[in-house]
């Protein structure tokens, strides 16, 4: 990275600074089993039937809203998260990278598409939000990263200059758009969820873990 020449460092929450594990864990397995039970059906009818109209909302801002979701499933989705609260866990070297950037007085800004319940849940179990300087949800936007609204937002709330600013992020689909705003400076997870494998990743530069960014002592 050149650190000379970036001032705003915006970060992705899960997947990135987080490990994906527990949100895919959740929706994947968790989900399905307690839908399966709350409604009396077969566990493998209801995972087959979630996967299909969860996949149908992937990039809209409906795709992240636990209320939404809570409403179509009849199930209290943010309650459900916190029966698995223990799986919320740090991606490695965050909290070094984190200090590093504060350390050169570089501006860290958490910009994620999870609902205010999840992001709730996670800032109470990992205290992240004492470690960024300041954190911005699309759904008080009601727009998601994936569109060039969020990014019009962002700037009249967070002022930062495109061409000194850095997204980390582990979607591409975010960093397509980021990059259509005129964002200089992308950069994606190769392996977001620590119990998958990890990812091909061509149309960005991409890292596993933060401490191949961290400038090194002169």
């Amino acid at each position: 990275m050149d650190w000379q020449n970036i001032d705003t460092v915006l970060l992705d929450m899960d997947g990135t600074l987080l490990d994906l594990h527990f949100d895919t864990f959740f929706w994947l397995e968790h989900l399905p089993v307690r839908y399966a039970e709350l409604h009396s059906i077969d566990q493998t009818q209801a995972q087959q039937w979630l996967h299909q109209r969860i996949r149908q909302e992937q990039g809209t801002l409906n795709w992240y809203c636990l209320d939404y979701w809570s409403r179509e499933l009849d199930v209290d989705i943010a309650k459900l998260k916190h029966e698995i609260k223990e799986r919320i866990a740090f991606r490695p070297h965050v909290h070094d990278f984190l200090a590093h950037l504060e350390s050169e007085n570089i501006r860290r800004v958490i910009v994620t598409n999870a609902h205010r319940d999840s992001l709730s849940l996670k800032l109470e179990e990992t205290g992240l939000d004492k470690l960024v300087d300041a954190i911005i949800c699309s759904h008080d936007y009601k727009l998601p990263k994936e569109e060039q609204g969020f990014w019009h937002k962002l700037q009249e709330d967070e002022p930062f200059d495109p061409q000194r600013t850095l997204l980390v992020d582990d979607s591409l689909a975010v960093l397509a758009s980021a990059r259509q705003y005129g964002i200089a400076y992308l950069l994606s997870i190769i392996q977001p969820d620590s119990q998958q494998a990890k990812r091909q990743i061509d149309d960005f530069q991409a890292i596993q873990h933060f401490n191949e960014i961290i400038k090194k002592p002169t």
